[in-house]
């Protein structure tokens, strides 16, 4: 019998199920995105890890791990005004139909501050000529949403124009 390097086991995110579609695709690696996150933090031999700390780090790693299924990945920095001055870089895929963007909970950042935040994203890619779709990645690696599921299904909306999907990581 195997013996594990880990006695807790954590069960595997369950992907969505459609591999063709690139909003699938990308839900599919952020769903896996912890994963990954946790798995350079347990390297071993003591050598140095990656560590994922703050929303600069999410944004490289997933840039990525997006290269992974992507080889055409535009990039569109802002300054949104809950920012204090700091660019945000926005992922633009499927020839800029759909937006990525990503958030990282941390302490001082609640549910409300990340739903005023999406407000200001969306009215900025609602505007895009051609975004169609603005996923929104939040890695929350602390638990900090207290209801994941329910602020994925308040901040997500479809209309004929515009989608915005909410994808709150882990759950």
């Amino acid at each position: 019998m195997p013996i594990s390097s880990s006695s807790h086991q954590e069960p595997a995110p369950q992907p969505p199920q459609s591999e063709s579609d690139p909003i699938e695709l990308v839900k599919t690696l952020c769903c896996r995105f912890h994963s990954v996150a946790r798995q350079l933090r347990l390297r071993g031999e003591y050598r140095a890890t990656i560590s994922v700390e703050d929303e600069i780090d999410v944004q490289d790693l997933l840039h990525a791990l997006l290269r992974i299924q992507f080889d055409d990945i535009g990039t569109d920095e802002w300054t949104p005004s809950y920012s204090g001055g700091a660019p945000r870089t926005t992922f633009l895929l499927n020839d800029a139909r759909l937006a990525v963007i990503v958030k990282k909970t941390r302490p001082g950042l609640n549910a409300k501050d990340l739903t005023d935040q999406l407000r200001i994203d969306t009215e900025r890619y609602r505007s895009h000529d051609r975004c169609t779709t603005l996923l929104c990645f939040m890695y929350d690696p602390e638990g900090r949403i207290g209801n994941p599921r329910g602020l994925e299904a308040r901040l997500t909306s479809v209309n004929n124009s515009f989608v915005i999907d909410v994808l709150v990581v882990p759950k």
